[in-house]
């Protein structure tokens, strides 16, 4: 673990001194972190735009994007945890222990999702099996609602009534009033 930080302290270096004698670009190390922290955020960030445009045509793209939320989120926590260790001598610092912490929250994932699609699996099966044995009276169901050509329907007014129609947008809501005349 110690290791790694130190290879990459050594690259950030580098490339510090490259873009201060090598092009000639004198920075103080606020202003390096300014324009090279920016620039790497911007790129990640368009790489994760497009990524997350890609999940999102997916069936479950919410769980695709909580699973990676949740992978970064532990990754900053498992080495914290490892710096911290080294920083007050409580622990050993070791890539090895990281890696297993990220593999115990992989596991224990895997184990949800596969109880999780077992559930959504079963479920799925009973509804299927309760539209089956519900007869379709209406045999050109497309399992769409069709969009009424004039949604403003207007419910007629007997005799009997003294108010006149009242203008109703849906179908159930005249069928309601109907109803509630009739009574």
């Amino acid at each position: 673990m110690r290791e790694i930080i130190l290879i990459l302290s050594e690259m950030m270096n580098r490339i510090h001194d490259v873009l201060m004698y090598g092009i000639g670009i004198d920075m103080s190390d606020k202003e390096l972190h300014f324009w090279v922290i920016g620039f790497i955020g911007l790129i990640t960030f368009l790489a994760v735009f497009v990524l997350a445009k890609i999940i999102q045509k997916l069936k479950f793209s919410t769980t695709i994007h909580s699973f990676i939320f949740t992978f970064v989120v532990m990754t900053v926590f498992v080495f914290a945890i490892e710096i911290q260790q080294a920083v007050t001598n409580s622990g050993n610092m070791e890539f090895a222990d990281a890696i297993a912490g990220l593999w115990g929250f992989v596991v224990f994932f895997a184990v949800y999702a596969v109880i999780a699609g077992i559930f959504y699996n079963a479920f799925r099966l009973v509804r299927k099996k309760k539209r089956k044995a519900k007869p379709i009276k209406n045999s050109n169901y497309t399992g769409k609602q069709k969009k009424v050509s004039d949604p403003d329907i207007v419910e007629e007014w007997s005799e009997a009534s003294s108010e006149p129609a009242q203008t109703v947008k849906y179908r159930t809501e005249a069928r309601k009033q109907r109803e509630q005349s009739r009574e």
